[in-house]
């Protein structure tokens, strides 16, 4: 084997992680099993796709490697690879929001409302959490917050908020987050939390941001 047939196969490999990641749906779904695994039924939802849709997006992700799949019963359940795979997805977000400038217009009308995110750092977040001064809300499912969660965190997912609106000291500030800042659960949180009378402002980043920054994450029953 010559050497330019060799580097055509190197640089073939690398891009079957490229190819594999060039779709938006399955972009979704890689960030979605960044907060824990999922069965194929649970992320075509959350994806708003059919089964078969999110099934077909899920091979071309194995086929890369960037996913593993296990069967439980009668389903089969999805987790990446690795969280160098998380990593990536944070990366790739990063690097396309420093250089396209659509992508940056597209995050401003989504945080139509920037003062209601946090000014703190994720270490000054975590001292505010630590001496009681700020309740730390995640507003994921259940599950994900299982598979990893900010230290300190509490979980009322976002369609239980209300319901539970009790459980949160009125004299404290709560802080909300979700998935990332793609995400808009913990924006309707702080919302939600702002009718009922409560200071709420949102944190934009999740776990897999936390994860690739090498921050503390925490797991736990609820």
């Amino acid at each position: 084997m010559n050497t330019r047939t060799l580097k055509d196969g190197l640089y073939a490999q690398v891009a079957r992680v490229g190819s594999a990641l060039a779709s938006p749906k399955r972009l979704e779904l890689v960030e979605l099993l960044a907060q824990g695994e999922k069965s194929v039924e649970a992320l075509a939802q959350a994806a708003a796709i059919d089964v078969k849709l999110a099934s077909a997006h899920l091979r071309v992700l194995r086929g890369a490697q960037l996913v593993d799949v296990r069967r439980d019963g009668r389903h089969r359940v999805y987790r990446l690879s690795g969280a160098d795979v998380s990593a990536l997805w944070v990366q790739l977000r990063e690097l396309a929001t420093a250089h396209l400038a659509e992508l940056q217009l597209a995050m401003q009308q989504l945080l139509a409302a920037p003062e209601r995110l946090t000014p703190h750092s994720a270490a000054a977040l975590l001292a505010r959490v630590r001496r009681g001064d700020v309740v730390l809300l995640d507003v994921r499912p259940h599950g994900e917050y299982r598979a990893a969660h900010l230290p300190g965190a509490r979980s009322i997912p976002l369609d239980e908020l209300e319901a539970r609106l009790g459980e949160l000291p009125r004299g404290c500030d709560v802080v909300a987050y979700c998935r990332g800042p793609f995400c808009v659960m913990s924006d309707a949180a702080v919302e939600l939390l702002e009718r009922h009378g409560l200071r709420a402002r949102k944190h934009a980043d999740g776990v897999p941001q936390w994860r690739a920054a090498g921050l503390p994450l925490e797991s736990a029953s609820v």
